[in-house]
């Protein structure tokens, strides 16, 4: 009885460590930066964090097989960007443009869909009106009222986000705990201390909220009258994002998440041989450039500004590293 005992406390504590994200530790991120040639890790999470928290993180899905009439390769447009630079980056292009350079926090919500769309949505507003609109559309609004563009904080599907602001619109909001726009965000953000503990520590991930008819923000403002719309809804071929970019603003990208992204912080991303899939991702695409001869896309996570190199990071361009050339989506504003 003893035995059997004590062989059961040893396969529970062995099934413990292994639900724990052991690709977190200090071992393993020395690993990583005994391979790595472009990048560097570093920590960016508790190592006792549970892989399921992680991975929690992690909402962003395709839609399966792309139909032909909703993948978009050309532009009148794209005449005025034929020279593509060496490097750009959106946030130097827009100055005016506030939002393009402002890091969200998704909190322990898989809504990344939701602010990567709305944060690339609102940069080209912005950009469109010349920066007469700068303000941040509203991730709570997407998130939790549109069915048909997934589960709010369990992931959702970023090209439903284009075609659900084409059809239905979508309001302003800003931050977590502020009153600004119509819809402000309200899951609480994941901010780490000084001593290395998360406001997200133990807690469960986000039950989804109920979607709001009403303003509770800036209550002053009439949610029907606040709406915004895309003119259409599409996705990028590998070709047309600078293009897009150039000629709109910022786009929505998602990827495959490998265990060693996770600890990024500085440098050209690229997995390492030994890294594992964790799933879908979805970020906004910003800017490239090359760095030490490596071309690079710049991107802005949802993780805040603790996270990677202040928020955003560098991954391997031009040959659909994790897929990242594989699903960028976008739209373009629609002005009365």
């Amino acid at each position: 009885m003893a035995r059997v005992l004590l062989l059961f406390c040893v396969v529970f504590v062995t099934i413990y460590q292994s639900e724990q994200a052991h690709f977190l530790s200090r071992e393993y991120i020395n690993k990583i930066n005994s391979v790595a040639k472009t990048w560097t890790a570093g920590i960016n999470f508790h190592p006792n964090t549970h892989i399921d928290e992680i991975k929690g993180l992690l909402g962003s899905y395709s839609i399966g097989s792309k139909k032909i009439e909703l993948v978009k390769s050309n532009d009148p447009v794209y005449s005025y960007t034929n020279e593509i630079p060496a490097e750009f980056d959106a946030r130097e292009r827009w100055q005016e443009c506030k939002s393009i350079g402002t890091v969200r926090d998704q909190g322990k919500c898989g809504s990344c869909w939701a602010l990567s769309t709305t944060s690339a949505f609102s940069d080209r507003l912005c950009i469109a009106t010349d920066g007469e609109f700068n303000e941040i559309l509203s991730a709570e609004n997407l998130a939790f009222c549109c069915w048909t563009c997934g589960f709010g904080c369990n992931g959702g599907f970023p090209l439903q986000a284009w075609r659900y602001f084409k059809w239905r619109g979508v309001v302003t909001g800003g931050s977590y705990n502020t009153t600004e726009g119509c819809q402000p965000y309200r899951v609480a953000p994941c901010i780490t201390d000084e001593r290395g503990q998360n406001t997200c520590d133990g807690e469960e991930i986000e039950k989804n909220h109920k979607c709001e008819k009403k303003c509770y923000g800036n209550t002053e403002i009439d949610i029907k009258k606040d709406r915004r719309y895309t003119r259409d809804a599409y996705y990028l071929t590998p070709r047309a994002i600078q293009h897009d970019l150039m000629a709109y603003g910022p786009i929505e990208a998602s990827f495959d998440v490998y265990s060693d992204f996770i600890s990024y912080k500085y440098g050209v991303y690229h997995k390492t041989e030994n890294a594992t899939l964790l799933g879908g991702h979805s970020v906004k695409l910003i800017g490239w450039g090359e760095e030490e001869g490596t071309p690079y896309w710049l991107l802005m996570n949802s993780w805040n500004e603790q996270w990677g190199d202040n928020g955003l990071f560098k991954i391997l361009r031009g040959n659909n590293e994790c897929k990242i050339e594989e699903h960028a989506t976008a739209g373009v504003p629609y002005l009365n």
